[in-house]
């Protein structure tokens, strides 16, 4: 079979199976995919984006995937190319995501021969993809398509597909909730707090509607797109409070939570835990029940919910600690805890919010604002990195105005090759927010890193002196500099994608937390 036909046996495949989004990355080995795509694309059959960098085109492919939950692919060349997309695939893979890998590869015969571009791509994402035909795909985890060709190749005019599918249903597993049900009944007295991470925008009504019914409380992260929703029953300060006093038992809805607490169990035998997920990850290596299936449909099953209470009594203390919580903001306005709950005031009016890893997302958990509902709000937490946030916020929101990114700098200078897709998403009212603390500051919160000396900070801070205003300008960005509150004044979005590089004040945070840990 020549390489046009192959090419074109692999597109009407994708087509076959719903995949109507591709993002490329192309080189001599992979023109014969393009050549088909580009075909593909005019005959209105796909939408293709172009990238140079594939460990970003990766990320980009699995921002899309997380905005509709329909499946994209990413398009390379061979060799190192392929091994650009592991970050991805494995992000894919934890996150329950359909990426699709479509990996151009020299014959056979090339493999073990040292030959430029040829390495042995056959199973080059191990257990984080599958592989082969695509119809034993079940769209609930990535895949990966390696295709043999040859450089040269003679183009034909393509004939189209004899189907397309719009779409394919995800494959859950078979549905068994009664022992869920029997647990939320079941000793009561000692404790039952839900705790809610990332949800779907699918998942999200009956999840609180299941909430609001249960009555316990509740610690929802931004990512469940609940969190202002369910404020009533939200613990303040959930990871303090839970260690404090820890409940008999834990309901987790969607992805692994980001609090402290949810380590902390590792450590808490005792305390029961059941999850339901789509991803079917427990999140910890100590015993728990874990139901794999789409959030919504698992606590719609469990029929009618009977309310289990507050039997520990977390709640009426929180007014006080919001209270508190609000003093302590206002007291130090140029903090970085502080700075955030300003810019939540500001992206509560777009569309919706890109929270990155590490420190910015259990800030926002802790300190955003909580009058405006914030439905919209993803992240990257299938695996917690902080690799290829920018990518996978830009493909997320690709088509939507409006769209804000809060992450930290260290983040931001792993994807200094995303913005190279601003040509070919909306822009306009676009915001991406950088906190500049000066390294990876989250590592002094850390106690068991604090005894370290100067040295063992220096290395796992990593500490900098950047200003990323010329990043701004290499990509056509605007740019604003944030360093008081004051400056907030001068925040507006505009047709074209807005850099906000925040600097909180060094000596202001570190006032913060001291107080904080006080309270």
């Amino acid at each position: 079979m020549s390489s046009w036909e192959k090419a074109v046996e692999v597109v009407g495949e994708c087509l076959e199976q719903g995949i109507r989004e591709f993002v490329v990355c192309a080189g001599a080995r992979n023109a014969a995919l393009v050549a088909v795509l580009v075909q593909a694309e005019s005959a209105g059959h796909v939408t293709l984006r172009r990238h140079f960098e594939e460990r970003s085109a990766g990320f980009f492919a699995l921002g899309r995937t997380m905005s509709n939950g329909e499946p994209c692919a990413v398009v390379t060349t061979s060799g190192t190319a392929v091994a650009e997309l592991l970050p991805a695939v494995i992000e894919a893979r934890y996150q329950g995501r359909p990426l699709v890998a479509i990996t151009a590869d020299r014959p056979a015969a090339y493999r073990g021969s040292g030959a430029p571009q040829a390495i042995n791509q056959i199973g080059i994402f191990g257990e984080h993809a599958g592989s082969g035909d695509l119809g034993g795909w079940d769209r609930r985890s990535p895949w990966h398509l390696n295709v043999e060709l040859e450089e040269a190749f003679e183009a034909g005019e393509w004939q189209g597909p004899g189907h397309v599918a719009m779409s394919h249903q995800i494959v859950w597993p078979r549905l068994a909730v009664s022992g869920l049900a029997r647990w939320l009944k079941e000793d009561l007295y000692r404790g039952l707090v839900l705790m809610i991470g990332g949800l779907d925008p699918d998942e999200r009504e009956e999840v609180f509607h299941f909430a609001l019914d249960l009555e316990v409380p509740v610690v929802a992260e931004g990512t469940s797109g609940l969190r202002e929703a369910l404020a009533a029953l939200a613990l303040p300060d959930p990871d303090r409070t839970l260690k404090a006093k820890p409940p008999g038992k834990i309901l987790r809805l969607g992805a692994v939570p980001s609090g402290r607490f949810w380590r902390d169990l590792e450590d808490l035998p005792k305390v029961d835990v059941w999850n339901v997920c789509r991803s079917g990850y427990s999140g910890l290596a100590r015993g728990s029940q874990t139901i794999t299936g789409d959030v919504g449909r698992v606590v719609k099953a469990l029929g009618e919910i009977e309310s289990a209470d507050d039997a520990l009594d977390y709640l009426p203390g929180c007014s006080r600690r919001y209270a508190e919580i609000d003093e302590l903001l206002e007291a130090y306005p140029d903090s970085e805890p502080a700075m955030v709950r300003t810019i939540s005031h500001y992206a509560a009016l777009g569309s919706g919010v890109f929270v990155g890893n590490s420190l910015p997302i259990r800030e926002w958990n802790l300190f955003a604002q909580r009058d405006r509902p914030i439905p919209e709000v993803s992240a990257n937490r299938g695996v917690n990195g902080i690799d290829g946030q920018i990518s996978t916020w830009l493909g997320a929101s690709a088509a939507k105005e409006d769209s804000w990114c809060v992450l930290g700098d260290l983040t931001a200078m792993y994807d200094l090759a995303a913005p190279a897709m601003l040509g070919q998403v909306v822009t306009k009212g676009r915001v991406l927010v950088v906190i500049n603390n000066g390294g990876g500051q989250i590592f002094s919160r850390v106690p068991r890193l604090q005894s370290m000396g100067q040295r063992g900070s220096e290395l796992m801070q990593n500490p900098h002196s950047v200003s990323l205003e010329g990043w701004a300008a290499m990509w056509g960005m605007d740019y604003l500099s944030i360093r008081t509150a004051d400056d907030f004044d001068a925040l507006e979005a505009a047709e074209k994608m807005l850099l906000v590089e925040l600097v909180p004040s060094p000596s202001e945070t570190v006032a913060f937390w001291k107080r904080w840990d006080r309270l």
